[in-house]
């Protein structure tokens, strides 16, 4: 299903059809709108996608991420870390419990994820926790983390945002660590339009996040409905971070769809790294090596980053959109002005997001439509690397 644009090529297009519409309307005509048997199919179903003891939906990554620190009880002396090149709800879910966001760089060029060994030099007396993200669906080096989370007593959070589907040593992303957070917005690789995921295999922590997720009750609506219960306890101060029961059919669907869509993915991008090996002005990180990878987007970084948003405007002429994964947390005006974030920081992070495009890549792309990608990518690069005349 596509919207009018534009652009020839938008930098993602999510896959909805018929199926996802039959499905939502199907809810509608229910009348049960709010948490209910669709809720809980979906959970049921993400969870043995991932072979984890414990699924349960939410209205965003953004409201699974913070539960995730909230029930491990940090605070205002604790400090989490992090990276930068990230969503900044990454970093904003540690501030909401008080706690203080560490940041810490990134491996290099060839790989965009956190390093292990920075983690390692910022480890203090009041680190309590981790959280490493799996850019672009790669994964970051489990072992090592888990190893200094050991070393430390601290715990771990994977934000698999970019990453259902994608594996490490064989394990699914987001099952590896203490918990795991996934993101169901529109242009993640399966969408509920806004809705998330945070799953782990501790029965303690599945029961305390279930419970604050909906107000600290002890029982939901759909409980009493099916008489489960006929009144309810408060015995945390929680939040209203419900999902509804169109979002969970959409999202039924969209897991049904990820597999052939992951590989569709990565069929795709092995046509970008074979046309953009031979680029002697872009850098390609990662490759696809042997393992499933989820590949969300397609980064890519200029080996001049002043040319950025010249080539992003000569591309959008040619009918390409493109973006930017991320800006810097760390330099945003909030983290500088409350905690003393400044330039050099993470100088690795800091040249990386100077120099990274994201390019198109979605499923319902072809060969042709990549090809096209290219062929405006080294128009455009020629085009502003090209002196110009007196």
């Amino acid at each position: 299903m596509t919207t009018s644009s534009p652009f020839t090529l938008r930098l993602f297009e999510p896959d909805i059809g018929s199926e996802e519409c039959q499905a939502v309307l199907q809810v509608l005509e229910s009348g049960m709108l709010s948490m209910g048997a669709m809720v809980e199919t979906f959970e049921d179903a993400f969870a043995n996608f991932l072979g984890v003891r414990h699924a349960i939906a939410v209205s965003s990554a953004t409201a699974a991420l913070h539960l995730a620190h909230h029930v491990m009880g940090i605070g205002v002396e604790d400090e989490v870390i992090v990276p930068s090149l990230t969503f900044v709800a990454t970093a904003s879910s540690v501030v909401y419990t008080g706690a203080t966001p560490i940041f810490a760089d990134i491996i290099g060029e060839q790989d965009l994820n956190i390093d292990p060994d920075d983690v390692a030099h910022r480890i203090t007396s009041r680190t309590r926790g981790i959280v490493v993200v799996h850019y672009a669906g790669y994964p970051v080096d489990m072992d090592r983390i888990m190893h200094l989370a050991g070393q430390h007593g601290l715990y771990v959070v994977e934000d698999a945002s970019h990453a259902p589907g994608s594996d490490y040593h064989g394990k699914p992303l987001g099952t590896i660590g203490h918990v795991g957070c996934f993101s169901f917005y529109t242009n993640k690789n399966m969408t509920t339009a806004e809705g998330g995921m945070v799953v782990t295999n501790d029965d303690n922590l599945a029961q305390r996040m279930r419970r604050m997720r909906s107000h600290g009750m002890t029982t939901v609506t759909w409980d009493r409905i099916r008489g489960h219960a006929y009144s309810y306890d408060v015995t945390d101060l929680g939040f209203n971070y419900r999902i509804d029961e169109m979002r969970a059919a959409l999202g039924i669907v969209q897991l049904n769809r990820l597999p052939a869509n992951n590989k569709r993915r990565r069929i795709l991008m092995e046509n970008y790294l074979t046309g953009l090996s031979q680029n002697g002005m872009i850098v390609v990180p990662f490759g696809l090596g042997v393992e499933d990878v989820s590949c969300h987007i397609c980064p890519v970084l200029l080996t001049d980053g002043m040319m950025r948003e010249s080539v992003m405007a000569d591309l959008r002429n040619r009918g390409v959109q493109t973006s930017i994964h991320y800006p810097p947390v760390h330099l945003f005006s909030l983290y500088r002005e409350r905690y003393g974030c400044r330039s050099g920081m993470l100088p690795i992070t800091e040249d990386v997001t100077q120099r990274e495009l994201t390019l198109p890549l979605y499923p319902s792309m072809c060969e042709a439509d990549v090809e096209h990608v290219l062929d405006a990518l080294e128009k455009s690069l020629t085009t502003v690397a090209a002196p110009k005349g007196i």
